[in-house]
């Protein structure tokens, strides 16, 4: 069997995808940066106490329109990087806006309201304690970082986000 050799221009065309192949695979790899939480001020907002709620008190009412304020920073300070700007996730990690998208299309209201408390607490919960699966962690955990108040403004702020 013979073996004919490559033209010079081949072997330059491979090296050079191979070279913007590397050079991607590192930009991917560096581009969440140095993550580093940060704390959000919620002082303006009514203080919920330590014991932790299973709903967002934020939703309706008193504090919602500070709690949307405050949760749009901390969202674009805290999530934006994973979750995506406007929380429009780039495939990478869960999109919120569909977080409690199985809620919004039943037509009993006692169920639906059921259906956001039970999505609000697995909320509150995956942002405390993060994700972690095969030793590998896909979200870090919030719990020392974030107040109660933080993470249900985050909350409000997700609920303005909802898909149709």
């Amino acid at each position: 069997m013979t073996y004919l050799a490559k033209p010079p221009f081949v072997r330059l065309a491979r090296g050079i995808v191979l070279a913007a192949l590397s050079v991607s695979a590192a930009t991917l790899a560096w581009s969440h940066g140095d993550v580093v939480p940060q704390s959000v001020d919620t002082t303006t907002l009514p203080q919920l106490g330590k014991k932790w709620l299973d709903a967002n008190p934020y939703s309706k009412g008193e504090g919602h329109k500070e709690a949307l304020r405050i949760g749009t920073s901390a969202y674009n300070q805290n999530c934006a990087r994973c979750h995506g700007l406007e929380a429009i996730s780039g495939g990478m990690s869960p999109d919120l806006r569909k977080l409690d998208a199985d809620c919004t299309g039943l037509a009993d209201e006692a169920k639906k309201d059921m259906c956001f408390a039970e999505m609000s607490e697995f909320f509150a919960g995956t942002v405390r304690r993060g994700r972690v699966r095969d030793g590998r962690v896909y979200m870090p955990p919030f719990e020392n970082i974030l107040t109660q108040e933080a993470v249900w403004a985050i909350k409000t702020y997700l609920e303005t986000r909802r898909e149709p």
